[in-house]
Formats: C-alpha cells, structure tokens, sequence
C-alpha cells in the first residue's frame, strides 16, 4: 500500500473503526483501508484493541487514531461536502443526523462521534459568489433562517422571490 503524502489524523475515543465504516457506507469515493491493533497490552489498553483505522472518506485519506477522550473534535475543523440536488443534500444530511447526529445552523449538522459536516449545496455556494451584492445579501438572508439547506428557498432568493 502506498502510503500518501497528507493523510488527516481524526482523534476518536474508541470508536475510529465505526465512524470509518459509517463515512464508507455513506458518501462516495469512501472506503476502510484497513484497521491495525496493538500488538501487545499497554499502558491504557489492551492487545487485540484497534488503535488506528486507515480510511478514505470522499477520497481523502485519514486516519482514525483511538487516542481517548482527551482531545474530542469541534467545529474548528469540518468537512465540507458539496451537493448538486436536494436529494443528494437530504440523503447526507439525513444520514448524518439520523445515526446519532445533531442539527447546527446554515448547513452544518455534526455526527455522533462529535466531528463537523457541512452539506453545501452548490446553489448556495454560487448565490454567495454572485456578482450583484442584493442577490449575496438575499442568499445570505435566506441561509441564515436553515438548518438544512433547502435548494429551492435558496434559488428564490437568487431569482428575488423571497
């Protein structure tokens, strides 16, 4: 195996193997690598405990380290996934929330081993990125009222129907 030259290292408490295989149940491009065990009992641990897992999540490499609970993830650090449907921003979203997760604001939503999603629909992206500040401003207006994003709130705000 090649090992690549930026690899993310996400601190979990115990349950890196879970989360890997839920990212590679979930979103494309994902997959468990492998998982690697300690070879002996150590101070905090026994042999046999998985200490890393080795996985792709939307084709980046990680790495999920069982360091404990010591350091737990915040929203300083996300991954920000990019939609081109409703369907695709429900089907993330949804799954997320529903396997423990928890709703945040302006599509940001965070999973139950405590580590930060945005789900971003494309749409939102370009509106925030238009060239006439009313429409950014519209866009804006309209993202901050969300939760989740819903696409066809946001294309009105483009269009000026909101």
């Amino acid at each position: 195996m090649t090992v690549p030259s930026v690899t993310l290292c996400l601190w979990y408490n115990g349950d890196a193997e879970e989360a890997a295989n839920f990212y590679a149940a979930t979103f494309p491009d994902s997959h468990v690598r492998a998982s690697h065990r300690a070879p002996t009992d150590y101070p905090g641990g026994s042999a046999d405990t998985v200490l890393t897992v080795d996985f792709i999540v939307l084709g980046i490499p990680c790495i999920g380290l069982n360091g404990g609970p010591l350091f737990p993830h915040s929203e300083a650090f996300s991954f920000q996934v990019a939609t081109d449907s409703q369907e695709e921003t429900d089907r993330y979203w949804n799954a997320i929330v529903s396997n423990g997760g928890a709703e945040s604001a302006c599509g940001w939503c965070k999973d139950k081993w405590g580590l930060s999603w945005q789900i971003t629909p494309r749409v939102l992206t370009n509106g925030m990125a238009h060239g006439d500040p009313a429409v950014r401003a519209r866009v804006f207006t309209a993202m901050m009222t969300m939760h989740k994003i819903d696409h066809a709130a946001i294309e009105a705000a483009i269009r000026g129907e909101a």
